[in-house]
């Protein structure tokens, strides 16, 4: 499958996911759809998930122009892309991202889905840096960084917006692992085809176990994020119009 933003191969049971946008990979509405698409093929072909971007970013958040808007646009997106990464936390199949550079804000959610993250090294920055712009975190995006998070880095990276290079990410729970551009690929590939021969049911049996009330919870917060959303949308509606 090959849309305008994502390229998605299935080879020996693996999924190979790449946004490509052209720029830094924006999780936009187009985006979010193109990338549901590609995770309903790899659902439907029993295959484990290999998700990487384009370029050096592998993504830089949310679509600012349309988060300006503060409209139905703007909800659909910010619903949507933590709507997508509660799928990959719960995806029936092991979920391998391989970072290839700068993992910002809604991007950095993303990374946290992943059952296995591995980064390139180099002068990247990885940070949910929603406060530094001035929004208030989502209460999912904040769940997603607790379940991932060691407990020291959780308050720097949720309250002071903290960047990580891909090396202090490993340490503060971002990745699992970094190496250099040549070795990123590969050794993704190599985690995602040992991914393959895990038992099926073992596994979501056993995701089920130690991420049931994490998702639950991620789930709740969705929903009540949507009201924060929609409330936000109505001050800054009203700002314009004083």
């Amino acid at each position: 499958m090959n849309t305008s933003v994502v390229d998605c191969k299935l080879d020996n049971g693996i999924c190979t996911i790449v946004m490509a946008d052209g720029g830094r990979n924006l999780i936009s509405p187009t985006m979010i759809a193109a990338l549901n698409k590609a995770l309903d093929q790899a659902e439907q072909a029993g295959a484990v998930v290999l998700l990487t971007g384009s370029g050096d970013t592998f993504s830089a958040g949310f679509d600012l122009k349309i988060l300006k808007r503060g409209n139905r646009d703007t909800i659909a997106m910010l619903t949507g892309g933590f709507k997508l990464a509660e799928r990959l936390l719960s995806f029936p199949r092991p979920v391998v991202v391989a970072c290839n550079g700068h993992a910002l804000a809604m991007g950095a959610f993303l990374l946290l889905a992943g059952d296995y993250r591995i980064g390139r090294s180099g002068s990247f920055r990885i940070a949910t840096n929603e406060v530094e712009i001035g929004l208030t975190m989502p209460a999912a995006g904040v769940e997603l960084c607790r379940q991932r998070l060691t407990p020291a880095h959780f308050n720097c990276a949720v309250l002071l917006s903290e960047l990580y290079s891909p090396e202090t990410a490993v340490e503060a729970g971002f990745l699992d692992a970094a190496v250099p551009l040549e070795q990123l690929m590969p050794a993704a590939r190599a985690m995602a085809e040992r991914c393959t021969k895990l038992d099926g049911t073992a596994y979501i049996n056993t995701k089920e176990r130690a991420r049931g009330e994490t998702l639950r919870q991620i789930r709740k917060f969705i929903q009540t994020d949507r009201v924060g959303f929609l409330m936000e949308g109505a001050r800054r509606l009203m700002g314009k119009r004083s």
